[in-house]
């Protein structure tokens, strides 16, 4: 089965090896790609239809209902805000659809902060062969298709 892997913000994507992180440069949760966020307050949305199986003010983890598990961090080292400046819509366990808000932020703040806003959105244990259809460097809006998750 296949789930078509959505942006979950608007912004740039970017090759992971771009991320100033190494567990995702590296890619050692997995294969993806990252988006840079343009703009200020913005919703972030439900990359895939599942299960929110991880939730986070900074993260979450969408067990696709297609097959995989996808995780999304908003922005590096954004733990350490303890949640200031995210408001969650959406609860661990909750079923949600594509394209569905999950999280509010301002990835203009996070940066004021002195953190990289940019997202990670990973396919957790994964094969990097498992991904098709990768949009790197193109400009996208919340939702708009980033890869192809072959489960």
């Amino acid at each position: 089965m296949s789930t078509e892997v959505g942006s979950p913000v608007a912004g740039l994507t970017t090759p992971l090896s771009d991320v100033p992180d190494p567990v995702f440069s590296q890619a050692m949760v997995g294969p993806g790609l990252a988006v840079k966020p343009t703009g200020g307050e913005s919703d972030v949305v439900a990359p895939a239809a599942g299960q929110v199986v991880t939730l986070h003010p900074h993260a979450f983890v969408i067990a696709a209902s297609t097959g995989g598990a996808v995780l999304v961090h908003l922005g590096i080292d954004t733990v350490k805000l303890k949640g200031e400046g995210f408001t969650l819509h959406v609860a661990k366990g909750d079923a949600v659809e594509a394209g569905q808000k999950m999280i509010t932020w301002n990835p203009t703040e996070v940066e004021s902060q002195g953190y990289s806003s940019t997202c990670p959105v990973i396919a957790l244990e994964a094969a990097p062969e498992s991904l098709t259809d990768l949009r790197e460097d193109a400009q996208v809006l919340a939702g708009d298709p980033l890869f192809v998750l072959d489960a």
